[in-house]
């Protein structure tokens, strides 16, 4: 399967494995990647250090193309932008402030640059600017979200720029995949399906959470306070959305949030923790490794693109 993507990553199939915090680490970069994806390590709430070890994790599996997130607006961004550009891992992508500072060094030391992007105008910003490719990512992604549906976000940005993008959010077959080639993208983007993976280091607990929901099993907290983020509802959701509806201060709902992202998927507890996960879930059906999960999804989506021909 053979896009702009594949040619800009070297990769066989355009499919690269969503950053999650807590989650996304060396082993599950690698073992996407040798499948023939492109895996990515997460940055985000990480030391340098532990990003060294975790880029050595990967070349270990794997001497296929991974790379790192970057997550803009954390305390140590200088660092582990540092880290990345002297590993020389294939890619960075970049999100949660502004990428276009950090374009010349991570082209510097052959960094692919590859910018998680909201909207239209940004999009043409990172284009124009120099990115490699960019990343649109719709609400219906697990993690932090923005306002547009993925739908929505494809419509818009992919006649606007002429670099692959690269879409996510929502999607976690390979019938996702060959709508997003039929949109125009050269690839996607997924978190959710890697999280159950039998190379995800995640807890069990938490993998099988995302196994057993149902299609309406998500929520999305802290959107009325400009950092929504959508994940499983459990007992720490349904206490947060009840106090955010009486009016609770921003800092009083920050308390029950800290530290949740960690605890699923470090330490098992589903309830009081929060599995970050997108809303495509009923068709994550069991816990699979990451070579079948890209070979279903290839298969799937090679079969969706054969029957679009009878409309033609």
């Amino acid at each position: 399967m053979k896009t702009k993507l594949t040619e800009l990553l070297n990769i066989q199939y355009p499919i690269i494995q969503g950053a999650m915090a807590w989650v996304s680490d060396g082993k599950l970069a690698g073992a996407v990647s040798a499948a023939g994806g492109a895996g990515t390590i997460a940055a985000g709430g990480r030391s340098a250090q532990w990003l060294k070890e975790q880029i050595e994790v990967a070349r270990s599996i794997t001497d296929k193309p991974f790379g790192v997130n970057i997550m803009l607006m954390a305390d140590n961004c200088d660092e582990i932008v540092d880290v990345v550009c002297e590993a020389k891992v294939a890619y960075a992508t970049l999100g949660a402030g502004n990428p276009v500072p950090y374009f010349e060094k991570l082209h510097n030391a052959g960094v692919k640059v590859i910018p998680v992007i909201p909207n239209v105008k940004l999009a043409k910003r990172v284009a124009d600017k120099g990115a490699d490719a960019l990343i649109i990512e719709g609400m219906e992604a697990g993690g932090h979200i923005g306002k547009l549906t993925t739908m929505a976000l494809m419509t818009q940005v992919i006649p606007e720029v002429n670099i692959p993008v690269v879409v996510a959010g929502g999607i976690a077959e390979g019938r996702g995949l060959a709508a997003a080639l039929v949109m125009g993208a050269a690839g996607v983007q997924m978190g959710t399906r890697f999280y159950a993976s039998e190379e995800c280091s995640a807890h069990i607990n938490a993998k099988t959470r995302i196994v057993e929901a149902t299609d309406t099993d998500t929520v999305v907290t802290g959107a009325l306070h400009g950092h929504a983020v959508r994940g499983i509802q459990n007992q720490m959701t349904n206490k947060y959305l009840a106090l955010e509806k009486e009016g609770v201060s921003e800092g009083e709902l920050e308390k029950i949030v800290v530290g949740t992202s960690r605890k699923a998927p470090v330490e098992g507890d589903v309830e009081w923790g929060f599995v970050q996960a997108g809303q495509s879930l009923t068709v994550i059906k069991k816990i699979d490794t990451c070579d079948e999960i890209i070979t279903s999804i290839v298969e799937d989506a090679k079969k969706a693109l054969n029957g679009v021909q009878q409309y033609i």
